[in-house]
């Protein structure tokens, strides 16, 4: 099973869809203005964005005859939760192991 985490960090390890994802960042945009940024066809940022939108990054909204892709903010909301998490995990983790390390170590010899 695939977790929101896991498929939005798969999704973000291409550097195609990574750079989609930070243009988007900039601003909402057209998929032909996407692609006319970027070193791939039209077709191949499509199918980037439907990765994109899997995995809760992106959202997109018709106007007119295009759609407009922004970044989707609750998924944004849930990747800096799980970074947050990490984050803190890690650091708790690290001030556990210097502080065995300091209760363990010898004291040194004072001359």
């Amino acid at each position: 099973m695939t977790t929101y985490q896991g498929a939005a960090l798969e999704a973000l390890g291409d550097p195609t869809r990574r750079a989609i994802f930070e243009r988007l960042g900039r601003g909402p945009c057209a998929v032909g203005d996407l692609a006319a940024e970027l070193p791939v066809s039209r077709p191949a940022v499509s199918q980037h964005l439907k990765v994109l939108r899997h995995a809760g990054l992106v959202a997109d909204e018709v106007a007119g005859t295009r759609r407009i892709y922004r970044l989707d903010p609750a998924g944004i909301d849930r990747l800096c939760a799980y970074f947050t998490h990490f984050w803190s995990t890690a650091m708790s983790a690290y001030r556990d192991a210097v502080d065995r390390r300091a209760h363990t170590a010898e004291p040194e010899e004072q001359s």
